[in-house]
């Protein structure tokens, strides 16, 4: 007997291996439209690392801990391996009170691990190296999905051969049982391309992308023509691209300059607070989760669930990790009224 829940994550869990330093070089590389800064650091050196720690991670177990704090009743579907890290991963879900019932195991790769390298410098982001191991293993069971009783399927990055699968097994539930899906693309979904993608976009409620994914994915479905594709560094071609493509709602996240938003032909745009950025790591979990939690608390008010996002997502960039930061539903809540009454 599957039991109810507000939403189910889908996708990872993983060892995170968190190391800041204030070495390096950033440098921006405007001509590359995907990939517009670099971070370099002197071949052959060995560089020196201010602060190392161990965080659990992954983009589903990261919306789960935010859905959960904000107050809803959340399970992850991931795959661990049956090891010593896949053991620390499923205590540690547990121990944060998020249910297990959707956890699988898999003797063909290790647990998850990611090396995440943080920068000391003000205002720098962050660099993830992952190895994704028992995550490419998620193969849910479609009797499952056809007893799940939730309001929405949060999907983030799948990998593996099967995630084709595991994306048409949740597609069609949640298309019978009327359950609704965000989803947060990795690169192997944005790596098909418009073409391959134009089935689960149009079944899709939120589609909820980067503004560095959302110029890969609408490059992969347009003819520049003459055109310069750095016109479509302005979110309002990338949004309505977007949402041409079958989303109910596009939300597109700027980094510093916040988050935008396009449902029905209604633009939204919501600004970052200006806060002390720490650590980014989780940024872009943290304003999912408080997104899609900010539709379901305030009856699909786009703009009031842009504030949710922009609230939890700029006060978790004030803490090392991917969620000490993240806030209760009182607490982002009063930082609301307080803000904006």
């Amino acid at each position: 007997m599957v039991k109810k829940y507000d939403v189910i994550t889908v996708g990872s869990a993983v060892r995170d291996v968190m190391f800041f330093t204030d070495k390096g070089k950033m440098f921006k590389t405007p001509e590359d439209i995907t990939s517009q800064k670099m971070w370099a650091f002197e071949y052959g050196a060995k560089i020196n690392v201010d602060a190392c720690s161990n965080e659990l991670g992954g983009g589903a177990f990261n919306t789960a801990y935010n859905f959960q704090k904000l107050g809803f009743k959340v399970a992850p579907m991931v795959c661990l391996g049956k090891d010593i890290d896949g053991q620390w991963v499923r205590e540690n879900i547990q121990s944060h009170g998020i249910s297990d019932e959707f956890i699988q195991y898999t003797t063909k790769a290790p647990t998850g691990l990611s090396l995440v390298l943080g920068s000391r410098k003000k205002g720098q982001d962050h660099i993830i190296f992952v190895n994704r191991g028992a995550n490419e293993h998620i193969s849910p069971d479609k009797k499952i999905f056809q007893k799940l009783e939730c309001q929405w399927i949060f999907i983030s990055s799948l990998h593996g051969k099967d995630w084709v699968k595991t994306m048409d097994i949740i597609f069609q539930a949640a298309k019978e049982k009327h359950i609704k899906i965000a989803w947060n693309p990795g690169s192997s979904q944005l790596a098909l391309g418009k073409k391959k993608l134009e089935k689960y976009l149009s079944q899709t409620s939120v589609l909820l992308v980067n503004k560095d994914e959302a110029i890969e994915l609408a490059l992969s479905g347009i003819k520049l023509g003459k055109r310069d594709p750095k016109f479509l560094n302005k979110p309002v071609f990338l949004l309505n691209i977007l949402n041409d493509w079958g989303p109910k709602t596009v939300v597109i996240t700027l980094g510093k300059k916040g988050a935008v938003a396009l449902k029905e032909g209604k633009f939204y745009n919501k600004k970052v607070i200006n806060k002390k950025v720490v650590d980014t790591t989780g940024v872009g979990d943290a304003f999912g989760g408080a997104f899609i939690a900010g539709l379901m608390h305030e009856g699909e008010d786009i703009n009031k669930a842009l504030l949710w996002g922009i609230i939890n997502s700029s006060y978790v960039v004030t803490k090392e990790g991917a969620h000490n930061g993240v806030l209760t539903k009182n607490e982002l809540l009063s930082i609301a009224k307080k803000m904006y009454g």
